[in-house]
C-alpha cells in the first residue's frame, strides 16, 4: 500500500469514526428530549365532573388532585366549579391540580353575627352549616375584644361559600408611655416613679459595679424614650 492509499484510507476512516460520532449525539439528544416530554402531560379538561372521576382522570396521567375550596353553586354537589390550570396546559408529572368543587346549588342563609362574641358567632355558623373564615381585629375604643363589629357576607344573603370573615374589635389599647431615666436613682425611688405612671417593674438583677453607690441602678431595659405600656416588662440592673 503506497502512502497516498495510506493516507485516504487514514481519512475514510476518520470521516466514518465523525459519522457515528454524530449520529450517536443526534440519537442521545432526541433520546433526551423524548424523555422529557415524556414527563409532561397535558391538562385535562375537569370542570363539570365529579370528583371521584376527576381523581381517576388525574391519576392516570400521574398528576395529583388539591381541593382549592367548595362553594356553592348550580352544579351538583362534588362537582367541580373552576380549575387551575386549565385544559390544554402542559403539566409536569406529579404536579397539583387545583380545583374548586361545589356544594350545590345555594341553600343556606348568613345568620346575624354582628354584636355577637366570636365564640357565639363560631356556634351559630356551625349550626347553618358555615365555617368561620378571616378574623381580623380592629381597635375600638368604648367596645368589648372580641365583639364582631362587621362580617363578611351580609346577614340574610345567600351563602356564596362555607367560610364567612369577620371583622372583630380589639379592644381599647393600653396607654403608652415614654421610658424614663432610672439610671442613678435608688431602686425605691425608680419602683414608686414606676408605679405611678402604671408601668410594673418585672425583674431585678444585681451586679458588681464599684463606682456606683450599694443600690442605685446602673442599668435599664428598655432605655429612655422607649414607647411602653403597663404590659412592657421592665428590668434594672442594680449595684452590689
Amino acid at each position: 500500500m503506497t502512502l497516498r492509499e495510506r493516507i485516504e484510507w487514514l481519512l475514510r476512516m476518520c470521516l466514518l469514526v465523525f459519522v457515528l460520532a454524530a449520529a450517536a449525539f443526534l440519537s442521545g439528544v432526541m433520546a433526551m428530549r423524548f424523555a422529557i416530554q415524556g414527563r409532561e402531560v397535558d391538562m385535562p379538561n375537569l370542570v363539570g365532573k365529579k370528583s371521584a372521576d376527576v381523581q381517576a382522570l388525574l391519576s392516570a396521567r400521574g398528576l395529583q388532585l388539591k381541593v382549592a375550596d367548595r362553594i356553592y353553586s348550580e352544579f351538583p354537589a362534588n362537582t367541580v366549579v373552576r380549575q387551575s390550570p386549565p385544559a390544554g396546559e402542559h403539566m409536569k408529572v406529579s404536579q397539583d391540580a387545583h380545583v374548586v368543587l361545589s356544594l350545590g346549588p345555594q341553600n343556606v342563609t348568613i345568620p346575624e353575627l354582628e354584636g355577637e362574641s366570636v365564640r357565639v358567632a363560631r356556634i351559630q355558623l356551625l349550626q347553618a352549616g358555615l365555617q368561620l373564615g378571616e378574623v381580623t381585629s380592629l381597635a375600638v375604643p368604648n367596645l368589648p375584644a372580641d365583639l364582631v363589629v362587621q362580617q363578611n357576607p351580609l346577614s340574610g344573603t345567600r351563602a356564596a361559600s362555607l367560610r364567612v370573615n369577620l371583622l372583630i374589635a380589639q379592644g381599647s389599647p393600653p396607654a403608652a408611655y415614654i421610658m424614663p431615666w432610672l439610671v442613678g436613682m435608688q431602686l425605691p425611688e425608680a419602683d414608686r416613679l414606676l408605679s405611678s405612671g402604671g408601668l410594673k417593674l418585672a425583674k431585678t438583677t444585681f451586679a458588681a459595679a464599684p463606682e456606683w453607690p450599694k443600690g442605685t441602678i446602673v442599668e435599664q431595659t428598655p432605655g429612655l424614650g422607649a414607647k411602653v405600656t403597663s404590659d412592657t416588662p421592665i428590668e434594672l440592673v442594680i449595684a452590689q
